[in-house]
């Protein structure tokens, strides 16, 4: 796992961390809107409790999930964990700027080096699943969230999914949407190049959901699609 994580943490450099707030809503069309949904899901899954504790796994770079769940909910708490220094602090300036870093315990590191007895109402882990590379280390990574949350407690988990070859009318579309914001030819393949690195997304809805029941959730709940990227709502059964 740790080689694992390493290797997809090694991406994320001081450049790239600079850039993700603007790259991401090119690379995701409805990236804010995936975000908000997912706020919408988690606070109507948790209607019954007057204020909740939320681990955000991945918060680095644009700590959108966090802002967007603040701005509906404003008792939650937020614990923020990303083993990248450069993405969080981009993240702890978002946070800054949007006057949230008194409500946001920021931890730089994986979810394992948390404190064992830290237990958390929901978590989010978004546009982190397919950058973990081989099927072990993201049920390892699944099953260290799921660790953490108390029994029956909502999950969120977005990304992308479908291996990116099988798909080629979806990777012709996503050269397109670069396109669309004005990169030339040589661009897109630069941009498409970047993101591939890398990156190994579940192969397909299935297996996403057998990576949660493998990790001790219940069937998952779509609410969130574009081209190769699904967003998810499951719950802790163990």
């Amino acid at each position: 796992m740790k080689s694992s994580t390493s290797s997809a943490v090694e991406k994320f450099d001081t450049s790239r961390a600079d850039e993700y707030g603007k790259q991401s809503r090119i690379a995701l069309a409805g990236y804010d809107a995936c975000h908000d949904l997912a706020a919408c899901m988690l606070a109507a899954s948790l209607a019954s409790m007057d204020s909740a504790k939320i681990l955000v796994v991945g918060a680095g770079g644009t700590a959108q999930e966090i802002i967007s769940m603040a701005k509906l909910e404003p008792s939650w708490r937020f614990t923020a964990v990303d083993p990248s220094e450069p993405m969080l602090a981009v993240a702890t300036q978002a946070l800054t700027a949007n006057r949230l870093l008194d409500r946001t315990d920021v931890h730089l590191g994986s979810v394992e080096t948390l404190a064992a007895d830290q237990a958390f109402d929901a978590a989010t882990l978004i546009g982190v699943l397919h950058h973990v590379p081989g099927d072990d280390p993201k049920r390892a990574l699944l099953k260290s969230i799921q660790a953490h949350l108390k029994p029956g407690a909502p999950l969120i988990v977005a990304g992308n999914h479908y291996a990116y070859a099988s798909q080629p009318l979806l990777l012709d579309a996503w050269g397109q949407r670069w396109r669309q914001q004005g990169a030339s030819a040589d661009e897109v393949k630069v941009k498409l190049g970047k993101i591939l690195q890398g990156a190994d997304p579940p192969h397909s809805e299935a297996a996403v959901q057998k990576l949660l029941h493998d990790a001790g959730f219940g069937d998952a709940t779509r609410f969130f699609s574009s081209l190769f990227w699904g967003a998810w709502l499951t719950r802790k059964t163990l």
